[in-house]
């Protein structure tokens, strides 16, 4: 079963097993806007918690999307070139942007849940 936990930034972290697929939240893709552009990483990049590692474009501003956790990138949401306002529409579904393995698992004990992150955007 897969646990979900989020970032005081805004992303979500989707966890099945050492693998975890990553995408911005529902709030924070209402915060920004209609998004028209995502900059994906490289498969293969290694990342370090908080690097930044896409970044997202809407009529509004340009923002980086951050790494919840250390990790290898396995994949990337490669719809989203054709159509970055899939994050728009499904931002915890379809418009993940990211899957990586996870280096270390224990960085999830940092992260929040649904109910703590809740009362992080109230």
């Amino acid at each position: 079963m897969a646990a979900t936990y989020f970032t005081e930034d805004h992303e979500w972290i989707r966890v099945e097993g050492d693998t975890a697929t990553v995408g911005i939240t529902d709030y924070a893709q209402e915060q920004l806007g209609d998004l028209v552009f995502v900059e994906l990483p490289d498969v293969g990049r290694t990342l370090a918690r908080g690097d930044a590692a896409v970044v997202v474009e809407s009529v509004k501003a340009a923002s980086d999307v951050y790494a919840p956790c250390d990790g290898d990138i396995v994949a990337v949401n490669e719809a989203l070139s054709g159509d970055p306002a899939l994050v728009n529409s499904a931002a915890t579904g379809d418009g993940w942007l990211w899957k990586m393995k996870l280096a270390d698992a224990s960085q999830l004990d940092g992260l929040m849940d649904a109910a703590a992150y809740d009362k992080h955007i109230a």
